[in-house]
């Protein structure tokens, strides 16, 4: 028992993986890819867009580069989460929660023999790009939220949550 009160309790998991991504990035389902939208203070670019794609390996097909490596560049992936859970009476409860992780494509941009110089002249094939623009896949995210639940009979629970999600990626220009 913690000192904040009966049935309070504290949960922290961390977790790495390498060629396993959704191990760290989801609990279910496939593994989620990112995109998010905000201002930038590009000229005459309306918005920025923010790109966190997951992956558990990269191969870049002979026919983009003229020869393949023949083998799959795994991606590596990390992440730690916790929350407290107070609860206030036998009906209501509340929970404060939070998570950051991070997925590395390993290697350079320009080196093809690497996972982000594979996904990089993937990427990169056919586009035109701003003298600023570099590629590097590599993301980091973070959420923090809170929910509060009341049960006022077994087995009916009523939720309100709030929460938050952050996406850090790293490529820059356009």
């Amino acid at each position: 028992n913690l000192p904040t009160g009966a049935g309070d309790d504290i949960k922290i998991d961390a977790t790495y993986a390498k060629g396993n991504t959704k191990a760290v990035v989801s609990t279910s389902g496939a593994s989620p890819s990112f995109a998010m939208f905000g201002g930038t203070s590009l000229a005459g670019a309306y918005q920025s867009i923010g790109f966190g794609q997951t992956s558990d390996a990269v191969f870049l097909p002979g026919f983009l580069t003229g020869g393949a490596t023949g083998d799959l560049k795994l991606t590596e992936a990390f992440g730690v989460r916790g929350a407290f859970n107070h609860n206030w009476d036998p009906y209501w409860s509340t929970s404060l929660w939070g998570s950051y992780g991070a997925v590395r494509y390993n290697g350079s941009a320009t080196d093809i023999l690497s996972a982000k110089g594979q996904f990089c002249a993937s990427f990169n094939f056919g586009k035109v790009v701003s003298a600023d623009y570099s590629c590097n896949p590599d993301f980091n995210f973070a959420q923090v939220g809170v929910v509060t639940r009341w049960t006022p009979v077994k087995n009916l629970t009523f939720s309100a949550e709030v929460g938050a999600f952050f996406l850090d990626q790293k490529f820059t220009g356009a």
